[in-house]
């Protein structure tokens, strides 16, 4: 089986959802929030699509993160707000997303909890990045985040606690904290063998603004 193959990806993250194993955090101290993790299936094998946020940005200045952000009023669900902050931050357009399902919610010790909505491209997209939120969009192979050494565990100190977190470094980059963790997450759940759904052509559930799962 290929592990990174789309056909097992999508069964795999759909079917966390479907069983009712995503982790959903709930608490009204926390500020919601939702990134897309988009996986781009340009070339034989696939590529995360990763941003550097600016130093002009009102939280986690200068740090590797996926497009995303705060849930507005007028968003229905976490999946239009990741959408909906992708297009605003680096012009991906919804249509270009083929949506698989949620990973586990992410409690942050900025103060926020992050949904993290999977999908998937099937070539590379012309974007358009915002000046004033992200400095540069890039590719890492999915692969190199599979391979086990790889992936390190360091000691930070996030929100004034000293924390041990995921880290990745990657020609240059630094990959960590909430990215690293959602990444990490995505990792052992497609290195997992395929699931069987309940019902081959199962839709995704309806997520609540409030990030409950039905």
């Amino acid at each position: 089986m290929n592990m990174l193959a789309a056909e097992h990806i999508r069964s795999v993250v759909l079917a966390h959802q479907l069983a009712s194993r995503r982790t959903v955090v709930e608490r009204e101290d926390l500020i919601g929030s939702a990134v897309l993790v988009p996986i781009v299936y340009e070339h034989a094998e696939p590529d995360l699509l990763l941003t550097q946020r600016t130093d002009r940005v009102e939280t986690h200045k200068g740090q590797i993160a996926f497009p995303g952000g705060m849930v507005d009023p007028g968003d229905c669900d976490r999946t239009h707000t990741a959408l909906r902050e992708a297009k605003e931050e680096i012009g991906l357009l919804p249509s270009a997303v083929e949506l698989c399902g949620l990973l586990d919610d992410l409690a942050t010790p900025t103060g926020f909890v992050i949904t993290p909505v999977v999908g998937l491209l099937r070539e590379r997209p012309r974007l358009q990045l915002n000046a004033h939120e992200v400095a540069e969009a890039f590719y890492v192979p999915l692969r190199f985040f599979c391979e086990p050494a790889n992936a390190e565990r360091e000691f930070r100190i996030a929100g004034g606690v000293p924390r041990e977190i995921w880290v990745y470094r990657y020609n240059g980059r630094v990959i960590w904290g909430a990215t690293a963790a959602v990444i990490r997450h995505l990792v052992e759940l497609i290195m997992k063998p395929g699931p069987d759904l309940p019902e081959q052509n199962a839709r995704l559930p309806h997520t609540p603004s409030d990030g409950r799962t039905p």
